[in-house]
């Protein structure tokens, strides 16, 4: 059921994800870099991955870090889609997904939410 996409329109489809992140949120998305790899090394079904001290958890004095990051994993995505359209759906609900987490969204409530 894979589909496939060039590392180039991957990346455009999560540009496209991002860019639809509402402004009011996006302007608090400070510090954090996405990265796209392959899959992750130790779960290989993993979609996407938020490493980092989300906002909720941040101190006055959260300064001196290194930029959060977020991962989303291009081949893990393609397994299990069988269009472009059903693709870019499920590269921008990971996206989502993650960015909710750097906001401290925990699963439970990304799931309420549709975003799981």
């Amino acid at each position: 059921m894979a589909y496939s996409v060039s590392e180039e329109r991957f990346d455009s489809l999560v540009d496209d994800a991002l860019a639809s992140i509402p402004d009011a949120l996006a302007d608090h998305l400070g510090n954090v870099v996405i990265l796209v790899r392959e899959r992750n090394e130790e779960h290989h079904d993993l979609l996407g991955f938020y490493v980092g001290v989300p906002l909720t958890e941040r101190t006055h004095d959260h300064t001196g870090y290194l930029p959060d990051t977020i991962f989303i994993y291009k081949a893990a995505l393609e397994d299990m889609c069988f269009s472009e359209e059903q693709l870019a759906h499920e590269v921008k609900v990971t996206v989502m997904h993650e960015v909710a987490h750097y906001f401290g969204i925990e699963e439970d409530r990304l799931h309420e939410l549709g975003w799981g």
